[in-house]
């Protein structure tokens, strides 16, 4: 699913904390992901290192829109609704959030319960660094040898990042850079080249930080 949305804020690297009411612990992690497969990854480990805690409860929410929670057995909207509201206060994507819950003996009740889980997630993420993205969009330039010095040129003036270049028997570049300066660009490339360069559009879309 293609994402409208230019720019996105995400933690800058994985966090934890640890949170107690009424001799329940919670252990908290939240991560970086960006895929399924990541999110699954983080959860399958934590289940495995606390194979032993009572509840492993999570929320998540990817670039592509799709966001999920779980409850794992505790009352339902008691957990994982109220760690996605966490990520939401602070307005992150690309985000997942499991809380790990050893049961201290004494029950909290459905509000208290609520509560716990959202400040235990709340802390993690406010104790985390933010970080912005930009959206990038992949596009390839085929050139003539006669215009590298042009080419190189343009890429750098517009900000074009990780950039691959190949030389056959003509040159190939295939970069990034922000959709709105797609077309910009294009047409400069056609008017230094005087039509000899040919910019491709690509499907593929990444978050950068733009420093």
């Amino acid at each position: 699913m293609m994402n409208s949305s230019e720019k996105i804020k995400t933690i800058k690297k994985n966090n934890t904390s640890k949170f107690k009411e009424k001799g329940s612990s919670f252990l908290v992690f939240a991560y970086n992901v960006s895929t399924q497969e990541s999110i699954n990854s983080n959860l399958k480990n934590l289940k495995k290192e606390f194979y032993d805690a009572t509840h492993h409860c999570y929320a998540y929410k990817l670039i592509s829109g799709e966001e999920k929670y779980s409850d794992d057995g505790e009352p339902n909207g008691t957990a994982g609704l109220r760690i996605l509201n966490s990520i939401n206060h602070f307005n992150l994507t690309n985000i997942l959030v499991v809380v790990v819950r050893y049961f201290g003996g004494t029950k909290l009740g459905v509000g208290p319960l609520g509560k716990a889980y959202f400040k235990s997630a709340f802390e993690v993420l406010e104790s985390s660094d933010f970080i912005e993205l930009t959206k990038f969009q992949q596009i390839g330039i085929s050139y003539s040898y006669d215009d590298t010095s042009k080419i190189h040129h343009l890429i750098k003036k517009f900000g074009c990042e990780k950039i691959n270049e190949k030389f056959d028997k003509s040159p190939k570049i295939t970069c990034y850079l922000e959709p709105s300066k797609i077309s910009i660009l294009e047409a400069e490339v056609t008017n230094l080249t005087q039509g000899k360069s040919c910019l491709i559009l690509k499907n593929e879309e990444i978050y950068l930080e733009v420093t």
